[in-house]
């Protein structure tokens, strides 16, 4: 039996087969068997070790070292998160967009903020909540193009995931990045306001030879997101804005930011300094997690 041993990147994982590129080409492969003994499942992005066997399936025979991974979407060893926010058609849910930026900024990910279809409405409430946050904001139009020359300049040399919610227009930015992508894409029900799920898996898609970006499905809802579980005592980390408060509160070491006097975080929400929206947001994180024990998510 001719068989060879290969690095490569999960580019794409679909029903049991994962398609990995190595300098040689792109091979199918399945997971080894000791993966799901432990419990272990491959993620695009993945870097791995496969074996090429000449007359039967090739294999994964070791996943490298993670250096961030996400659950949803289900993506590996990126460094940015591009979180394409509708300005309407479907409507901004800012709850969505602050639990992704809170969820990458866990798992040492840079959220980027993208506010799409800047032709079918206002952005400038959008704006005004997300300006007081230490995230790139850009805005876009998948339709006429606007905004994606700087969309393509952050994406130069990193691997890049795009997410949000269904309809939100992902594919058409991607298209408009890079047109021969050529990604399928679908217009807004106007009944429900909602967008069809055009991506039905997580691809690692080849810019050049430094630069990828993952196209992953939308969202119909925020249940799946809340696997990605943050404590109570890590969630003020991940609202960056927050930092230059948190040691001032009247009871710092065990203050919620959400009700209790003397805290400073809450002072520079009325303050108009960290934008209310995006305390609202924490609150209701808050609230999901506030009696989890840390036990009780391993």
């Amino acid at each position: 039996m001719v068989k060879n041993t290969q690095n490569g990147t999960i580019i794409k994982g679909i029903g049991g087969f994962y398609y990995v590129e190595t300098a040689e080409g792109i091979f199918e492969c399945k997971a080894r068997g000791v993966f799901r003994k432990e419990k272990i499942t491959p993620m695009v992005g993945d870097n791995v070790v496969i074996t090429v066997n000449e007359n039967t399936d090739n294999t994964i025979d070791e996943i490298k070292e993670r250096r961030s991974f996400l659950l949803r979407p289900p993506v590996a060893n990126i460094d940015q998160l591009i979180i394409v926010v509708s300005c309407t058609q479907p409507r901004p849910n800012t709850l969505l967009v602050d639990r992704l930026t809170a969820i990458a900024v866990k798992n040492n990910i840079e959220p980027v903020i993208v506010l799409n279809k800047i032709d079918l409405a206002d952005v400038e409430d959008l704006k005004d909540i997300y300006k007081k946050t230490v995230f790139n904001v850009i805005e876009a139009c998948g339709k006429t193009g606007e905004g994606t020359d700087e969309i393509k300049e952050i994406l130069k040399n990193k691997i890049s995931a795009f997410t949000g919610n269904s309809g939100v227009g992902k594919s058409t930015l991607l298209n408009q990045i890079d047109p021969h992508l050529n990604l399928e894409t679908n217009e807004i029900s106007q009944k429900l306001g909602r967008g069809k799920h055009t991506t039905r898996e997580c691809t690692l898609i080849k810019l050049d030879d430094s630069t990828y970006v993952a196209d992953t499905p939308g969202f119909a809802s925020l249940e799946l997101l809340k696997q990605e579980v943050i404590l109570k005592e890590d969630l003020q980390y991940c609202f960056p804005e927050f930092e230059d408060y948190i040691d001032n509160c009247k009871f710092a070491t065990n203050c919620s930011h959400t009700t209790d006097k003397g805290c400073a975080v809450i002072k520079a929400v009325e303050d108009g300094i960290i934008s209310k929206s995006r305390h609202d947001s924490y609150k209701a994180l808050y609230n999901e997690v506030k009696d989890l024990k840390e036990w009780q998510v391993k």
